[in-house]
């Protein structure tokens, strides 16, 4: 059995264990999966492959451990030392040859080269099975909207007297606003992102990536590494989604003009209960 198959069989066995424990706490606490999907961000879809132990199913190591450390904190756990269970990297050590071979023989050029297409193949695949889950993309989803030209007025007579502008004119046309917010990644990290209840977009984006995000009237952004996440909204300053390696969520809204955001979905329907009062 190689080096790499004997992680892979550890991180399986270990996934198998936190899952199981993970579900059994929830259970005596009386959560379903839904209430937990629904306190984590995370899809209920990945919540039963990580109880059940189906690592196929889920993202790369490094956000398996983020699943873990964020559904343990829901249930009031050790969340850093369940998280840390999870080996996330390789922790086999190198067996120390006792035939003299020279460190330079151990460590050839091609095994690097092999390393490196492993890493390709992996996140190839991720996308892959993230594309399969989510509908197609809106194209052009980075252009912004044109703004509703200005018809030509007539000219008053003197005898008419001029009318009053109506505010919820004023208001609508403010309403019409478009969301846009501007996206820097400066670590990998898989994003999901949804425009006016829609997703358009759901894979691994590499560090570097830059992207302008719109929506009419909402948008909503998921990311599995938040600490690799920028976001600038309406030219502010970028500001990080959140910490390294968690699973955070950020939504922005076009109410009167202004931009708003949550990390919680249930905050933003609350909000939008009183507008619709008013109205």
């Amino acid at each position: 059995m190689t080096r790499e198959s004997q992680r892979q069989q550890e991180q399986l066995e270990r996934l198998m264990q936190i899952g199981g424990y993970l579900r059994e706490v929830r259970e005596a606490q009386g959560w379903t999966l839904e209430e937990v999907a629904g306190r984590t961000l995370i899809p209920s879809r990945l919540l039963r492959a990580l109880e059940e132990g189906k690592i196929q199913q889920l993202p790369e190591p490094v956000y398996i451990q983020g699943f873990i450390r964020r559904y343990a904190e829901v249930m009031g756990l050790d969340s850093h030392a369940i998280a840390e269970a999870f080996p996330a990297t390789s922790t086999i050590k190198q067996a120390t040859p006792t035939w003299g071979i020279s460190p330079a023989q151990l460590r050839p050029v091609h095994l690097y080269i092999a390393y490196i297409v492993l890493i390709v193949a992996s996140v190839t695949w991720l996308s892959h099975l993230m594309s399969r889950s989510a509908p197609p993309p809106v194209p052009q989803i980075n252009s912004a909207l044109p703004a509703p030209a200005n018809p030509a007025r007539p000219a008053a007579s003197p005898a008419a007297s001029k009318p009053k502008p109506s505010p919820n004119a004023s208001s609508n046309a403010a309403d019409r606003q478009p969301v846009q917010v501007d996206v820097k990644l400066k670590a990998q990290s898989w994003l999901e992102v949804e425009a006016d209840g829609r997703v358009t977009l759901a894979e691994v984006l590499p560090e570097g990536t830059e992207r302008t995000l719109t929506a009419n009237t909402q948008l909503r952004i998921r990311a599995g590494n938040a600490g690799g996440v920028l976001l600038s909204d309406n030219g502010d300053e970028p500001k990080p989604m959140g910490k390294p390696g968690a699973v955070e969520e950020k939504v922005f809204s076009a109410a009167g003009g202004d931009r708003s955001n949550s990390n919680s979905p249930n905050e933003n329907e609350q909000a939008a209960e009183p507008a619709s009062e008013a109205e």
